[in-house]
């Protein structure tokens, strides 16, 4: 029988778990509506700047990594324009590609790859959208280094114009908070959770799996003490460690993992075919019989699709602005452009090609959503991995998901950092870094999934703010992007709009 503190606590879990529900709903299910309408305003003002102008940034990202200026290691504070891009696919490459991806096509079936696609298709101008603002607001700290991000346009550019000072200052404060609380959960105790789910199924010690230390296991302790050692020696280094890092490991494992897809893929070739087909045949409607139900309501469909695809490349949630603003780079389109490059790598390579391993090996049926023995939409990468490659397939996928989602807590690090910076100051930064690194520790210790769904909460809720201040200053990127282009494309002799800041403004041209 319960005690009275137990019934308590039972209620309590119960009321939060609801409340939770509720605005975890309205957030991505409304806020959807205004993360797509922010991405099309922003396509439609940019002239559909990612499709118009895709050869220049192609050759300012892909075609640029061996210009010393974009990949050279870089003195003082800053950090090169390709470790920027590789911080923040650090955070933004995680669990969202490989299991995320698998579950929108348990939940929404294969049309929801289709919207994951629309969702990154306009994400790109509003990952752009955001960078470059996040580099025109930008300024220096006080310890030298670049502060950037949605809280700074939002104060300083939203907060700008007539009656909007507060308005500005509250969502700037309610986006960090937002940060930070992300960070903890989806930065930290989420990814880690993962991580060591899938190392302890992958690469089974039955010796140190059966001594209990609580409700869990040593194995998890012992792999949560060293994931905490690990991340502190990179975290307490800063950001220069921290992009060196993923420098060094995210262009690795992406290039693996989508080797390893493309022998799968290759493999089943046969059934690529189909697999756009159902992609693009169930974009509009379920199947008639998926998964035991009477079809998927279009609905589902979109939410999945868009959810998920957000959730892994992040354009929208004001994140990955936080490192971008780091950047060495003078020009806010020039960080911009990268802005795009990174939700295409992140979405169209990455996503996708976890997409057609699901359906084209066979561990789920394209018309019923019938799942292989075994197989949940957690483990269904693994499954199609371990068809073709054994137990070492399930291996590399835990493998993969263990660098995957480390890089995200190292990436989510930095954002924390910067939101924490915006509301204690620059010294206080060494306190958020501690409780980062415990928030790391207890989610190899995580047994239930509220702080998971808390924090995915939280993840959406830093959407809002964000998406005001871009739809707000969105004539301002218009005329940052088309003064660009005249000096770039059109060769006019006119002065360039670097920064909001007369003295940043100045320093910077100097460079050009």
């Amino acid at each position: 029988m319960l005690s009275g503190r137990d019934v308590v606590m039972n209620n309590f879990l119960t009321w939060l778990t609801d409340v939770n529900n509720s605005v975890n709903s309205f957030v991505w299910g409304k806020g959807l509506y205004l993360l797509l309408l922010t991405g099309v305003v922003m396509t439609i003002i940019t002239g559909v700047f990612q499709v118009t102008k895709i050869g220049h940034w192609f050759s300012e990202t892909l075609g640029s990594l061996f210009k010393k200026e974009v990949s050279g290691h870089v003195k003082g504070k800053s950090i090169s324009q390709f470790q920027a891009l590789c911080t923040a696919l650090a955070a933004t490459i995680g669990v969202g590609n490989i299991a995320g991806v698998a579950a929108a096509i348990v939940a929404g079936g294969p049309g929801a790859v289709f919207w994951m696609w629309i969702a990154a298709f306009f994400g790109m101008m509003t990952n752009y959208s955001e960078n470059v603002l996040g580099i025109y607001y930008r300024r220096k700290n006080a310890d030298g280094e670049w502060s950037g991000g949605s809280m700074y346009f939002l104060q300083d550019g939203l907060g700008s114009y007539k009656g909007c000072k507060y308005i500005g200052k509250i969502l700037a404060i309610l986006f960090s908070v937002f940060a930070i609380l992300a960070s903890f959960g989806i930065g930290a105790m989420g990814q880690v959770n993962k991580i060591v789910v899938n190392i302890v199924d992958a690469f089974q010690i039955p010796a140190l799996a059966a001594m209990p230390v609580g409700q869990v296991s040593m194995y998890h302790l012992i792999i949560g003490i060293v994931l905490v050692v690990i991340a502190g020696l990179i975290i307490l280094g800063g950001l220069k460690r921290i992009a060196n890092f993923a420098e060094a490991v995210v262009p690795f494992m992406v290039v693996l993992f989508v080797i390893g897809s493309f022998i799968i893929i290759g493999v089943n070739f046969q059934n690529i075919g189909a697999a756009f087909g159902a992609i693009f045949r169930y974009a509009f409607s379920g199947p008639a019989m998926w998964g035991g139900v009477a079809g998927i309501a279009v609905k589902e469909i979109v939410t999945q699709g868009c959810k998920r695809g957000v959730f892994s490349n992040e354009a929208g949630l004001g994140s990955s602005v936080m490192v971008h603003s780091n950047s060495n780079v003078v020009e806010p389109v020039k960080q911009g452009l990268w802005g795009i490059f990174e939700v295409f790598a992140d979405t169209m390579v990455v996503c996708t090609m976890t997409a057609l391993v699901v359906l084209t090996s066979g561990v789920i049926d394209l018309n019923t959503g019938a799942l292989m023995a075994g197989a949940t939409d957690a483990n269904l990468v693994a499954k199609a991995f371990s068809l073709l490659f054994g137990v070492w397939g399930e291996r590399f996928i835990a493998i993969a998901i263990l660098l995957f989602a480390f890089t995200t807590v190292l990436g989510w690090d930095h954002y924390g950092t910067k939101a924490w910076e915006y509301l204690f100051g620059t010294k206080a930064t060494k306190l958020y870094k501690v409780l980062h690194l415990i928030t790391i520790f207890l989610g190899a210790l995580l047994t239930s999934s509220l702080a998971w769904d808390i924090s995915d909460t939280f993840n959406g809720l830093m959407m809002v703010p964000n998406l005001i201040g871009v739809l707000a200053l969105s004539g301002l990127v218009m005329k940052i992007t088309k003064n660009y282009c005249d000096r770039h494309f059109k060769k006019k002799d006119i002065k360039p709009m670097i920064s909001v800041f007369p003295d940043i403004q100045a320093e910077e041209e100097k460079k050009l």
